[in-house]
């Protein structure tokens, strides 16, 4: 059996060479995430597109207060949100009750096709299947709730397939 003991050995040492490159992986992966998470909650240049309405400008501005939240799924603020738990607390905010999930929210005002037409505070619908949603920022940018692992956070509309706006 001094065979097998010799393969157990050897399986075992490449398991712990795996277990410590995963680990190695997984610290660049965090590391890369908290670099992008810390650079788009800084200050971005939003340039000075006029918001879409008065409830548009206050939905984004309680949004903006949220930076920095961590995203969870199914979280609806205000401690985490989600894509669209973030949209519809800002509007909330705002004394404007629209749907809880980004589908819904494709619906539930004017859909804005030409990206150029977008003011601040409008909805922005991405994916084919528009499962996620953002408040548009001005200047080609995106404030959302990304993903697990990510926080609130501005992000460049073209990083993901813009499907239309939606105004509220």
């Amino acid at each position: 059996g001094n065979k097998k003991k010799e393969v157990q050995g050897k399986l075992a040492e490449a398991q712990k060479l795996l277990n410590t490159l995963t680990a190695k992986e997984k610290a660049a992966l965090d590391a890369e995430q908290a670099r992008a998470n810390r650079s788009s909650t800084e200050r971005v240049d939003l340039k000075d597109a006029p918001p879409a309405s008065g409830r548009a400008s206050a939905a984004f501005s309680a949004a903006q207060s949220q930076i920095g939240k961590p995203y969870v799924y199914g979280a609806t603020g205000p401690s985490s949100f989600d894509c669209s738990g973030l949209t519809s607390w800002a509007y909330a905010q705002a004394g404007v009750s629209i749907p809880r999930t980004s589908e819904a929210q494709a619906n539930a005002g004017t859909r804005i096709y030409n990206q150029s037409d977008l003011k601040v505070g409008d909805l922005v619908i991405f994916y084919g299947d528009m499962h996620h949603v953002g408040l548009y920022a001005g200047n080609g940018q995106v404030l959302h709730a990304p993903h697990t692992g990510a926080v609130v956070r501005y992000e460049a509309m073209g990083n993901m397939p813009f499907q239309f706006g939606v105004r509220i």
